[in-house]
């Protein structure tokens, strides 16, 4: 079985993302400039500066922008480098640098961050600013020159605004979906499982009615410009995009119940990456809580891939407005007094497989306690999204 660890950087060598063959309005073409690959050194500091405003690491930008950085720093953002990416690439060749590129494009996509990646990877330096993952220059600051949208009241920066850091260029590209797109969407000729692209949200998206409707990813992940980015891993937001309804009785001996899950709010498949699972559950209860063995009926929404990800096994993610039900029609236990209706949410299910085969065959080595972290806090990731008990009598 070819390496998963080899097998998730291949995926990227063949992605690099393109935006030809498509209309050239003026964000495009500003996305263009904004996420070539691999982004560009920032070179020499204007003279004007101080250190502070030269400064690429987040702590620095939040000197001012105190509300952005709490925001960054609890998100999937700043974690872009978690263990479980750190890990694999500690492994690499300091030298490979364009294997390198294959991950840090982008969870660190700073020429910045990939010197700090080498120089831990020499020993000569581990607290470099790749370790910070995503971090706001990533986005904003190109060549030393500040980028954004405009000002909430549309107004942009004019001549003679005494302003740090020389101010800052506007662009509506950075409130246009396509900004997200350049991590978040493979190209048309990227790599597919069973003719569907292992990563389309954009696309998933597009062909939904929220982009008909004008709201962007933005309007869900930034709401009124937080730097928020939550997701999966968030249970309130997971709760915002779904709609969760269930019913239970019991007569005659038999449990009856169901449970349905509405993609209700979520614009694109929910899960959108095959790292997820959602697992709807109905059982069975006895006095002391424990569910009772054999009244388990489950069914799962998600995409499985084989672990060296060449083979799609099933998808059943939920398109925007789609919904799953789950039936329960079983004979009541002795035993039970109560019928459970769960919906669960494992946000690293694949992950959890992936690390757990790294360990088992060895892989990593200058990384393995990265790996063993990782998987550690990917088996705790998971959550219960929704819990009805309804008690019922044999």
């Amino acid at each position: 079985m070819t390496s998963p660890r080899i097998l998730f950087f291949g995926l990227f060598v063949l992605l690099p993302w393109s935006l030809q063959g498509a209309t050239t309005d003026s964000n495009r073409q500003f996305l263009e400039r904004h996420w070539q690959r691999p982004i560009a050194p920032q070179g020499e500091v204007p003279a004007s500066f101080s250190a502070l405003e030269a400064a690429l690491d987040p702590d620095s930008c939040g000197t001012c922008h105190t509300d952005q950085l709490a925001d960054w720093q609890d998100s999937r953002h700043a974690h872009a480098m978690d263990p479980g990416v750190l890990g694999q690439l500690l492994d690499m060749e300091a030298e490979d640098r364009e294997n390198h590129q294959e991950c840090l494009r982008c969870h660190a996509p700073l020429a910045e961050q990939a010197d700090g990646l080498v120089a831990q990877m020499t020993g000569q330096d581990e607290s470099g600013l790749h370790r910070h993952g995503m971090v706001c220059a990533a986005c904003h600051v190109r060549g030393h020159q500040h980028h954004g949208p405009p000002r909430r009241d549309g107004s942009t920066p004019q001549a003679g605004e005494a302003l740090p850091h020389d101010g800052f260029r506007t662009s509506p590209a950075f409130e246009d979906a396509r900004f997200c797109a350049s991590c978040h969407q493979f190209p048309p000729d990227g790599y597919a499982l069973n003719g569907k692209l292992l990563e389309n949200t954009h696309e998933e998206w597009k062909s939904s009615r929220y982009a008909r409707e004008g709201q962007t990813c933005q309007s869900c992940h930034m709401p009124d410009r937080r730097h928020l980015w939550r997701g999966i891993h968030n249970p309130e937001m997971v709760g915002q995009g779904v709609t969760i309804t269930s019913s239970a009785a019991a007569a005659k001996g038999r449990a009856r119940a169901s449970l349905t899950l509405r993609n209700s709010a979520t614009g694109h498949y929910f899960p959108t990456y095959v790292t997820p699972k959602i697992y709807l559950e109905i059982l069975q209860e006895d006095a002391e809580g424990k569910p009772l063995a054999g009244t388990l009926k489950r069914e799962i929404i998600g995409r499985e891939v084989t672990l060296d990800i060449t083979r799609e096994l099933s998808d059943t993610r939920l398109a925007p407005d789609a919904q799953r039900t789950l039936h329960y029609d079983r004979p009541l236990s002795h035993s039970a007094v109560a019928l459970v209706a769960r919906v669960r949410v494992e946000p690293d299910y694949f992950y959890v497989r992936v690390y757990r085969s790294l360990l088992t065959r060895g892989l990593p080595d200058k990384g393995i306690d990265h790996i063993r972290r990782a998987l550690h806090e990917a088996r705790r990731s998971g959550f219960d999204l929704y819990r009805q008990r309804t008690p019922v009598a044999p």
